[in-house]
């Protein structure tokens, strides 16, 4: 079927894994097993198919470099698995609105000149998906950065908590224009919200009433200093706070679920800390408590789920499918449109990969009319 032409919206740690991680399985066997990743081959699509061909980023330390050259550039302090070579496309000046909060002011430098012509360069490069990478809480650039993709007629992967595909509005857009949408708010391999959602899933299924549970998280990348700016956590914690209240199906109470952010630790990098604590009642109302500490590499964490995300996305453009795509919003996001435990919507998104319905379930959804 020929290649996946990806377009990346900011250059930082997530970014970097994304293209080492491309290059690093470019030419893995068909049949191989890669951890991180539903298949070497999705659909038609091998992982070395994704092409990015275009990024956008406002940082002086990026911004008219080769990407090879500027997804190892500072503040990003992800680490470095795979050696990538020169791939001859430059970072394009992107536009700034609320990109910059006000602890990356200072630890990031907007580049001189003015914003590229986005449309015409998505159009140009023929770019069949774009991936999100702003800073969370970039409502205003991540709004901004729709309106083009619309224009340019490219697939849309959101990895950030704007909500985006879950929303009826942006769902009639993107269908109006005959193009998919993978949201919101990507999910990482073996990550906070995923261990958390499965674990209440655990609760639940095994009939333990879940009374109180906390989530704590501190790392040492810009996106934990960003969120320090408690203004811009608004979506952030709603974005969690579902993903894993949604695995019952009772109110647990706003005061009895604390999950977010919690501190910048800049020793770690983008090493990621993740606590987490929840009682409950079992048989004979008798306390059940649990407790566990999670330590990955922030940034990796996620990058082979958006690879996935990415083949969805263009299997989806192949075959004419609009809107929000459902499993794997489902599987991919934490805050998509249709929640539902996890193995459900892993096996939703191998259907929709095969061409199948799953369960009746629709494989978009396109807004209320």
């Amino acid at each position: 079927m020929g290649k996946v032409n990806v377009a990346i919206i900011g250059l930082g740690n997530c970014a970097s894994s994304l293209v080492q991680g491309i290059q690093k399985y470019r030419e893995a066997p068909p049949d191989a097993f890669i951890p991180g990743l539903m298949h070497p081959v999705l659909s038609d699509y091998h992982v070395g198919d994704v092409n990015i061909v275009a990024a956008f980023d406002i940082d002086q330390n990026k911004v008219g470099k080769d990407i090879s050259e500027a997804i190892f550039s500072g503040p990003n302090n992800t680490v470095k698995f795979a050696d990538v070579p020169e791939m001859g496309v430059k970072v394009d000046r992107g536009m700034t609105h609320d990109g910059i909060g006000k602890f990356l002011d200072g630890v990031v430098t907007k580049s001189p000149g003015s914003t590229s012509d986005i449309v015409s360069i998505l159009k140009d490069r023929d770019v069949d998906v774009v991936v999100n990478y702003l800073p969370v809480g970039s409502e205003e650039a991540t709004k901004w950065y729709v309106e083009q993709i619309l224009k340019a007629g490219c697939g849309f992967v959101n990895c950030i908590p704007v909500f985006i595909g879950r929303e009826d509005y942006w769902q009639k857009q993107f269908a109006k224009e005959g193009l998919p949408i993978v949201g919101d708010d990507i999910k990482s391999q073996v990550g906070a919200t995923i261990t958390h959602r499965v674990l209440t899933h655990l609760f639940r299924q095994r009939g333990v009433k879940l009374l109180n549970s906390y989530q704590l998280n501190f790392g040492g990348n810009t996106d934990f200093l960003n969120m320090l700016e408690r203004e811009r956590l608004t979506s952030k914690k709603i974005s969690k706070t579902n993903a894993v209240t949604s695995m019952l199906d009772y109110d647990i109470g706003s005061d009895n679920i604390h999950i977010g952010p919690s501190d910048y630790v800049p020793f770690l990098e983008d090493r990621k800390y993740c606590y987490i604590k929840m009682e409950g009642l079992g048989f004979g109302d008798i306390p059940i408590n649990l407790e566990m500490k999670l330590e990955v590499w922030d940034s990796p964490n996620s990058a082979g789920v958006v690879i996935d995300a990415i083949r969805c996305c263009k299997v989806a453009l192949d075959r004419g499918i609009s809107g929000t795509l459902v499993g794997p919003s489902a599987y991919f996001m934490k805050s998509p449109p249709l929640q539902c435990p996890d193995d459900e919507a892993q096996s939703m998104v191998e259907a929709f990969i095969d061409g199948e319905d799953f369960q009746g379930r629709p494989t978009s959804l396109q807004g209320k009319s």
